[in-house]
């Protein structure tokens, strides 16, 4: 089974779409398959840029509980996994928008969080990070990508309250840069992606890894070790 599919739009944009289903949950599988996706964006120089996308009412709903439900191995596989997704969006040398057409929670809004911009839907949608509702710790690559992003007034609200937002509230507090109406959302990612895509490189690579680097290598560093107190695989 296929998590990801590609699409190529004008102006050297590349739309990745993730589905995994109704939640679109972050699965193993997904994370990986989306990993190599964007290593192969990285490596085609006709991809100036890429919208990372969900469905329509769905960005993610976060990590897949079906696999949480394997046991500690399988949970602390996911995690990693996921985790390393999250470095290879932060850090990736070519634009990644991501076009937020609905409900982004946990791992979800996460994965929004660590593109370059977010265009995200109108309407009755949840966005936010629920793991202290749900009695999780949160793994640091976590808390540092929020660290990263969020306003500060409104970081201890999203990450230690685990405060859920709408839309609007997403923008205010930093897990969105833009609301539209829901069949607006891809049409406005591609084109700030074309637009960030026609910005000059290696520049853009090298200022924004200038930009990011101190959360990236503090992230990556720690990662796998990390993962591995919060859930031990044996």
């Amino acid at each position: 089974m296929s998590f990801v599919t590609t699409e190529e739009q004008a102006d050297g944009v590349r739309v990745l779409r993730i589905n995994n289903g109704k939640p679109n949950a972050v699965s193993t599988g997904l994370a990986n398959e989306l990993f190599d996706a964007l290593e192969v964006a990285d490596k085609d120089a006709d991809v100036k840029a890429i919208v990372l996308a969900g469905s329509p009412g769905m960005f993610s709903a976060g990590f897949d509980l079906g696999t949480m439900a394997e046991g500690p191995a399988a949970a602390n596989e996911m995690v990693k996994a996921g985790g390393r997704l999250g470095l290879a969006v932060y850090y990736h040398a070519k634009p990644v928008v991501a076009a937020c057409g609905g409900h982004a929670i946990a791992m979800g809004v996460f994965l929004t969080m660590v593109c370059d911009y977010r265009v995200g839907a109108r309407g009755s949608f949840k966005l936010g990070a629920n793991e202290t509702a749900i009695g999780m710790t949160l793994p640091t690559f976590g808390v540092e990508f929020a660290r990263a992003v969020l306003s500060k007034r409104h970081f201890d609200r999203a990450i230690v309250q685990s405060t859920i937002y709408d839309p609007q509230g997403a923008v205010d507090a930093g897990m969105l840069d833009e609301i539209v109406d829901p069949e607006e959302v891809e049409p406005k990612a591609i084109e700030v992606a074309a637009r960030l895509g026609a910005l000059r490189q290696p520049a853009f690579r090298n200022n924004k890894r200038l930009v990011r680097g101190p959360t990236y290598e503090l992230v990556s560093s720690t990662l796998e070790a990390n993962v591995d107190s919060l859930m031990p695989n044996a």
